[in-house]
């Protein structure tokens, strides 16, 4: 497991989705601000969780596997070391229950598909401020 963020480096998110193309967009979009993991399913979600230490993450609701998003984002809130960390979810479902449900899963902020670029790097950067304190 790699060491805990300092501010000689770019902070680590990793994105959880399964489209390879929006996972690819989002890549685009973030990768000047923060070093890229990704995850395609719950059992690359954990492969990543044991190799690197994450330090923000944006997870899709809807991923292929046996878990969605929603229910590995319960799983970060309940172990130690990602209990409070920054957690966003992105979903083309934007129903009023599925933003219930996502924050009733601990999510930091729910981002509604089709988003502009901008408008998603702006809420990731803010939700980092607002958990660490660290501004990018």
């Amino acid at each position: 497991m790699e060491e805990v963020a300092d501010k000689t480096r770019k902070p680590k998110l990793l994105v959880v989705e399964d489209d390879f193309e929006n996972r690819k967009l989002i890549e685009v979009c973030l990768r000047n601000k923060f070093e890229i993991g990704v995850s395609d399913s719950e059992d690359t979600f954990y492969e990543e969780l044991n190799k690197t230490k994450y330090d923000i993450f944006l997870v899709d609701i809807y991923i292929k596997g046996k878990k969605n998003g929603l229910q590995l984002v319960k799983e970060l809130r309940e172990m130690p070391l990602y209990a409070n960390s920054p957690i966003l979810c992105i979903s083309a479902h934007v129903f009023p229950e599925d933003r219930l449900n996502a924050f009733d899963a601990g999510v930091d902020e729910f981002l509604a598909r089709p988003i502009r670029n901008e408008e998603m790097l702006a809420a990731i950067l803010g939700v980092y401020k607002r958990k660490t304190g660290k501004s990018l």
